[in-house]
C-alpha cells in the first residue's frame, strides 16, 4: 500500500506543473474565446470544461514524454527538441480543442455524427483559427521553458524565478563562464 501511495503521489507531482501551466494558459484561450463569441450564440467553455482539457493536456505531456521518439533530438541545438515537442503537444491539444467543440455540438445535435456536420457547418473557422494561433504560442512557450529548465535543472530556474534576484544570477553565470575559461583545456 506504500510503493502504491508513493507512486500515485510521484504522478501527482509530475502532472501538476503541466497541469497549472495548461489550467493558466487555457483560461486565457476561454477568455479570448468568450470575447470574440459575444453575441454570436457560440457555446461557451466553463472553467471546468478548461480544467479537465488542462488535466488531460498535463497526462498527455507526461505519456508523451515517455515515448521514444520525443526526445528526438538529443545531439542539436534546443530548438530541434523545442519545435518538435510543440508540433506533438499542439496536435494533441488540437484535437483536444476540437473534440471540445463536437461535445457541445453532439449535445445540440443528438449524436456524434450530427453534431460533427453541425460544428463543420457553424464554426466561426476566423474565431477557430486565432484560437489556434495563441494555442500553438502559448505551447511553444511551455515547451522553451521546459527544455531550458532540463539544461539549467529545476533547482536553478526555482532560484533564477522565484528566490533570487536577477543581479545574483548574472553574477552566478558570470562566475561560472570565468571558472570554466579559466580551466586549462586537456
Amino acid at each position: 500500500m506504500n510503493k502504491a501511495v508513493e507512486k500515485l503521489k510521484e504522478e501527482l507531482l509530475a502532472v501538476l506543473p503541466p497541469t497549472i501551466f495548461f489550467l493558466i494558459a487555457l483560461h486565457i484561450v476561454g477568455l479570448v474565446r468568450v470575447l470574440m463569441a459575444k453575441g454570436t450564440g457560440l457555446p461557451v467553455t466553463s472553467s471546468a470544461q478548461i480544467a479537465l482539457a488542462a488535466l488531460i493536456i498535463g497526462k498527455a505531456v507526461l505519456l508523451a514524454d515517455h515515448w521514444p521518439p520525443i526526445n528526438r533530438f538529443p545531439e542539436k541545438p534546443l530548438i530541434y527538441n523545442i519545435a518538435w515537442k510543440t508540433v506533438i503537444y499542439y496536435v494533441v491539444a488540437s484535437f483536444i480543442h476540437y473534440l471540445e467543440r463536437l461535445y457541445d455540438f453532439t449535445k445540440e445535435a443528438g449524436g456524434i455524427l450530427a453534431g460533427n456536420e453541425k460544428l463543420l457547418s457553424e464554426i466561426v473557422w476566423p474565431h477557430f483559427w486565432a484560437l489556434q494561433i495563441i494555442l500553438l504560442v502559448v505551447i511553444l512557450n511551455y515547451c522553451v521553458l521546459r527544455e531550458l529548465g532540463q539544461v539549467l535543472g529545476e533547482r536553478r530556474m526555482i532560484r533564477m524565478f522565484f528566490q533570487q534576484p536577477v543581479a545574483a544570477s548574472i553574477k552566478e553565470r558570470d562566475d561560472l563562464l570565468a571558472r570554466i575559461s579559466a580551466t586549462p583545456k586537456r
